[in-house]
């Protein structure tokens, strides 16, 4: 069981060493890196790649641990009782089966997806950790405790907007995603947009590497949201000519695929025109 890049996905060699390497493990694989670098995509693929079942389970900052357990439904039971029906005998009827519950239960092993673990309490991590570890847990409400038939592969997302307690980050492995080099993206724009023409992609990527690098941007344009505007391109039948920079263009067409502020807006359009002024 080896993970390698699939036909929708560009991993770098690192990436699969790290994958591969959680997976001969058995721990967690902790994925950081800058939202948009494809993260989350990264489970579906090592799902797909390996032929595995994917779970996903999106963490929000409402999100309790306990809910990847299970929850117990003690209003619908008391609904059920004062209504007399006979399925408030059996407490399992109210025992609704988390994504944890879902991978152990499962018959064969499956790709286990917490997506942005980060956007939950702080504590969330911590009231995890037996759980990842043992692979094991108990329903109270029942008196059973709930193993794992087959060790699940596990990958965490994180976007870094937190940091994450040390004896959560001491059971995985970790991985951070670097923003891909040209020769990189040039391969995974190929993927999901085959046969673009090599001008207009050269034109494309240095307009977009110019302004990623600018200094002072709020929100640096993403792996996914290049893909956004190179789709634009294409669909508008734009030209090389169309994208390069020049004295009218303080912004290149289509900008709003890339910049998602006001303030990278009007910083690119000042930069644009004081350049404009130095060459007049």
């Amino acid at each position: 069981m080896k993970f390698t890049s699939t036909d929708a996905y560009v991993a770098t060699d690192d990436l699969t060493l790290a994958v591969n390497a959680a997976v001969r493990l058995e721990r967690p694989l902790l994925v950081k890196g800058e939202p948009g670098t494809g993260k989350t995509e990264l489970a579906r693929q090592v799902a797909l790649g390996l032929g595995l079942p994917l779970l996903e389970w999106h963490v929000k900052s409402t999100t309790k641990a306990q809910q990847g357990l299970y929850e117990y439904d003690a209003v619908s039971r008391l609904r059920d009782s004062q209504l007399g029906d006979a399925r408030v005998h059996d407490v399992k009827n109210y025992i609704r089966k988390g994504k944890l519950w879902q991978a152990f239960e499962a018959e064969g092993k499956v790709v286990l997806l917490i997506d942005e673990i980060d956007k939950a309490d702080i504590e969330f991590p911590n009231d995890l950790l037996q759980e990842l570890d043992r692979m094991e847990f108990h329903v109270y409400e029942t008196g059973e405790t709930i193993r794992a038939r087959q060790r699940p592969i596990v990958i965490i997302t994180s976007n870094n907007e937190k940091d994450l307690p040390d004896a959560f980050l001491r059971r995985c492995f970790f991985h951070y995603i670097r923003f891909p080099d040209a020769e990189t993206l040039r391969r995974i724009v190929e993927v999901h947009h085959p046969g673009i023409k090599e001008q207009l992609l050269t034109v494309a990527l240095t307009r977009f590497f110019e302004i990623r690098e600018t200094p002072g941007l709020k929100k640096k344009p993403s792996t996914s949201e290049v893909l956004d505007w190179l789709k634009l391109i294409l669909a508008e039948d734009l030209t090389p000519e169309d994208l390069k920079a020049d004295g009218r263009a303080l912004l290149p067409k289509l900008h709003g695929a890339l910049l998602k502020n006001e303030q990278d807006v009007h910083l690119l359009e000042r930069l644009a025109f004081l350049s404009r002024g130095q060459r007049a």
